[in-house]
């Protein structure tokens, strides 16, 4: 009976082992951590999102230029068949806002306990705290894998499900990569992907906490506005983070900061144009005559926020409302429109969500996802040169790629 090594236990190494011993073949799961889906145990901040019911056109084009690859693989295993799958285990799902799929009970962990018993009742044998550190080879084909203390294993057949280098604390720490270069394979450039922004000076310490809910941010480099998105954003220590922060990390994840100025506008009433918004500013000024600028602010923008605008605007606290001038009510529409802070880099690769680079698709068969260049070696999930905004694209590629690994081996 063929043997099938799986070196990682998340969601494409469980999807990819379970599938293969359900074909009647002989799985082992080698899992670094004392237990499986640690990674996928926190995804969705801790509901996991599973993945997302728009089409396929739109799905692909939510990982830009390299989607295509993904083409083979969702045609075999897409969102409708991942939901099945669940569903048939006992696990109802439920649609959210943008398309989103999560688990009724809203617990990432009813997802991994379900992966787990049924990879354990086909029978992958499953070792736990168990670090390879070599895959081994013979006349460019598997022969089975060494184990950081000097143990070797034999093997017919690989399937590498590592993981990126995002969240190293759930086990996710390069290795692959380190392994399948050992190989002869291409690792593009490795970055951070979907993770939030640092940001110069001390503004977003003042807001720490504040989450800004259906505003437009837009990223400016050197004076020229280059991406944007609507939705919600957070302030936090070291900056910003939030939704539409981690998509707008992922559009310039391969940009040198050092050689740019970088701003983020956050128009804070996208939903009115300047001359509404103008009319909106004149309209209360005018109700509210006799109140203090500080007070009317009350009615415009978080409380959080108002100190900050009057100290932008320059214009005083207790200026009365009916006392400020066209300029100053200018001032005031174009700060309410164009809200900036300096951007000075990422995150840390650890905070990341995912891993924007990784093994050439190129090298890959985007069919079965075996390495064109070692027979028997099959490399999945967020090893690849893959990526995806926020919504449950990712996770449904490191699925359907486990998918086919293990209905190829």
């Amino acid at each position: 009976m063929k043997k099938i090594i799986v070196i990682g236990g998340g969601a494409s190494g469980l999807m990819a082992a379970g599938i293969a011993a359900e074909r009647g073949l002989k799985v082992i799961l080698i899992e670094k951590m004392n237990g499986v889906g640690k990674k996928l145990a926190i995804t969705g901040k801790g509901r996991c999102n599973i993945t997302n019911n728009c089409n396929l056109k739109q799905f692909i084009q939510e990982f830009g230029k390299n989607g295509r690859f993904l083409y083979q693989a969702f045609s075999r295993f897409f969102n409708k068949e991942l939901i099945d799958f669940f569903e048939e285990k006992g696990l109802q799902t439920k649609v959210e806002r943008g398309g989103r799929i999560f688990p009724v009970s809203d617990k990432a962990k009813d997802v991994v306990d379900l992966l787990k018993k049924w990879n354990i009742r086909n029978g992958v044998k499953i070792f736990y705290d168990a670090e390879v550190s070599e895959i081994l080879t013979k006349e460019s084909s598997i022969s089975g894998i060494r184990f950081k203390d000097g143990q070797l294993l034999e093997a017919d057949n690989i399937i590498l499900s590592t993981g990126g280098s995002s969240y190293p604390g759930t086990g996710s720490t390069g290795d692959g990569f380190i392994m399948v270069r050992k190989l002869g394979h291409t690792i593009n450039r490795i970055e951070p992907a979907l993770v939030p922004f640092n940001c110069a000076g001390d503004t977003h310490l003042e807001l720490q906490g504040l989450t800004l809910k259906n505003i437009r941010a837009s990223i400016w480099f050197d004076g020229k506005k280059k991406f944007e998105e609507f939705g919600d954003l957070l302030f936090t220590h070291f900056g910003v983070s939030g939704p539409i922060i981690l998509s707008l990390s992922r559009k310039i994840n391969r940009e040198d900061f050092s050689n740019h100025r970088i701003e983020i506008s956050i128009d804070l009433k996208p939903a009115l144009t300047e001359q509404t918004l103008d009319e909106r500013l004149l309209r209360e000024l005018n109700q509210h005559g006799k109140m203090k600028f500080k007070a009317i602010l009350k009615f415009l923008l978080p409380r959080k926020m108002i100190p900050i605008c009057i100290k932008n605007t320059k214009i005083s606290s207790d200026k009365l409302c009916h006392q400020i001038d066209s300029s100053e009510r200018k001032r005031m529409k174009n700060w309410l429109k164009d809200f900036r802070l300096n951007i000075t880099g990422f995150r840390p690769m650890k905070e990341a969500i995912v891993t924007a680079g990784g093994v050439s698709l190129k090298e890959i068969n985007p069919k079965t996802m075996e390495s064109k260049k070692i027979k028997g070696l099959y490399i999945v999930g967020e090893l690849l040169d893959l990526d995806a905004n926020t919504g449950g694209f990712n996770l449904q590629a490191a699925f359907s790629t486990g998918w086919c690994a293990g209905k190829s081996v």
